[in-house]
């Protein structure tokens, strides 16, 4: 177990280097006790800065390199990542709470990206157009776009960093990373085997502070770099956009949710259930694709709730590193605070507390099953990001759907239904990015993922997840006869 410690890693790596520009640190807490995990090197704007200043000199040797020689590094980085799989899920059980078992699988997830885009490195497919004369031949290529900056959440440490730099570096785009302060140990353990693997100096870089709102301006607002991918709230994502406006960037934004999950009266009962709680209370309902409200035929109301607060009843809270653990701690204490706040809301408003509704301790927070949910209560709304379930009721399919779109959010949607014209209609009517049909678990490497309206745009992973890492250029050839 104590094999993790050879991965930990308390600076900031910049062109190759191991970087602390100060003696300031700040310190990396386990949430699930408040204890010291480690103590990282506090960089702030400046050193963003010379991240994409080594960044924007590494870009032009990287880019002009075939999409092999990128792919057999990124391929590298990948099998390191592999060999080391317990170690970064044990490090990221501690900084994050999440249970190990969740944790080793966000290690095969996100790894599953690097390997992915280090194929597609090889497939960056242009086309021959016919020309609209004889005399002319039309060719469209695709080349990298330039310094990225990614801008990282705390929930899925490593997954968030390389969905987003593995399209990025198969196409020829440098990077420069700032990951969220809550997490960032498990960022820097996969810098170092991105040193390992053999990227060359400035084309991977990754800057760790607590000053988020000046590091992540300075990204948006200098002129060397190209490309912002961030994902995280509505709010900062509409601040980072509009900081961007001055160097028209391009930007791929995974903002919030408000996933619904809908069950029809023709549904697999049990296997709604089974979805619901994997949907709802995996990391304790701190991912952006979490069912945030569940909807429900009146029909099969009663039987449904029944089973779903049995299964409810059956998670088990505690410390990520214990077996058997499924409901993890809340981040900090605001999280905390939020989650109470929805749930004395639907209080106020008549919903009933079915199961849970209040903090086991000052780090976890009872899984909770809210009944008579409507939309009058808050997390209607907006997104709960905790282990909190309201259950809606409906009678007819068009009040499912215009209760599930009833938000400003198109991130993730789920429904439960055998009936095969329904689920095409339900699909097609859903104002998400994306809908799991009969399956609360959605995300792959090989499908895109990304949302709608105020959820954002862009999308990650799949063949689709490197287009907005590359420019189109248009090639006439004139005067062939």
């Amino acid at each position: 177990m104590e094999e993790y410690k050879k991965l930990l890693f308390g600076k900031s790596y910049i062109n190759g280097e191991w970087f602390s520009a100060n003696t300031e640190t700040f310190e990396v807490l386990n949430p699930a006790d408040n204890s010291v995990v480690a103590r990282v090197s506090n960089e702030n704007a400046q050193a963003v800065s010379q991240a994409i200043d080594a960044a924007h000199a590494a870009f032009k040797p990287w880019s002009k390199k075939s999409g092999k020689e990128r792919s057999v590094i990124m391929q590298r980085w990948y099998a390191l990542i592999m060999e080391n799989k317990e170690s970064i899920a044990v490090i990221m059980t501690l900084e994050s709470g999440k249970p190990l078992q969740e944790s080793r699988g966000e290690v095969d997830y996100g790894a599953a990206f690097i390997q992915w885009f280090a194929e597609e490195a090889k497939r960056l497919y242009g086309d021959i157009i016919p020309g609209y004369t004889a005399d002319r031949r039309i060719m469209v290529i695709k080349q990298p776009i330039g310094v990225v900056g990614a801008i990282t959440p705390w929930n899925f440490p490593l997954a968030m960093i390389t969905r987003k730099v593995s399209p990025a570096l198969a196409a020829g785009c440098t990077v420069v990373i700032r990951p969220s302060e809550e997490t960032p140990l498990t960022a820097l353990a996969i810098t170092h085997l991105a040193e390992k693997a053999g990227f060359p100096k400035g084309v991977f870089n990754m800057v760790v502070g607590t000053d988020a709102s000046s590091m992540g301006k300075i990204l948006c607002e200098s002129s060397l770099v190209s490309k912002i991918s961030f994902t995280g709230s509505t709010r900062v994502g509409q601040i980072l956009s509009t900081q961007s406006v001055s160097t028209l960037k391009k930007l791929s934004l995974e903002l919030g949710g408000n996933a619904p999950f809908i069950i029809f009266e023709d549904a697999d009962i049990d296997a709604a259930v089974k979805g619901a709680i994997a949907g709802k209370f995996r990391f304790s309902g701190q991912t952006c694709v979490c069912v945030n409200r569940i909807l429900v035929h009146e029909k099969i109301y009663e039987i449904f709730t029944d089973k779903f607060v049995k299964a409810v009843s059956e998670l088990k809270p505690g410390n990520g590193m214990q077996e058997g653990i499924n409901i993890a701690p809340l981040i900090n204490k605001k999280a905390m605070d939020r989650v109470e706040g929805f749930v004395e809301d639907a209080i106020s408003k008549g919903g009933k507390i079915l199961i849970g509704g209040k903090r086991i301790n000052e780090n976890f927070f009872a899984p909770t099953v809210i009944g008579d949910a409507t939309a009058a209560m808050n997390f209607a709304k907006e997104e709960i990001f905790g282990p909190v379930a309201p259950i809606f009721k409906f009678s007819t399919d068009e009040e499912a759907i215009n209760l599930a779109n009833d938000t400003i959010y198109g991130l993730a949607s789920y429904l439960y239904t055998n009936d095969l014209k329904r689920s095409w209609k339900i699909s097609e009517a859903l104002e998400y990015g994306i809908v799991g049909i009969n399956e609360g678990l959605i995300s792959s490497e090989v499908a895109p993922f990304g949302g709608i309206k105020h959820s954002g745009s862009g999308r990650e992973g799949s063949k689709y997840g490197i287009e907005d890492y590359v420019e189109i250029k248009y090639i006439c050839i004139g005067n062939i006869e």
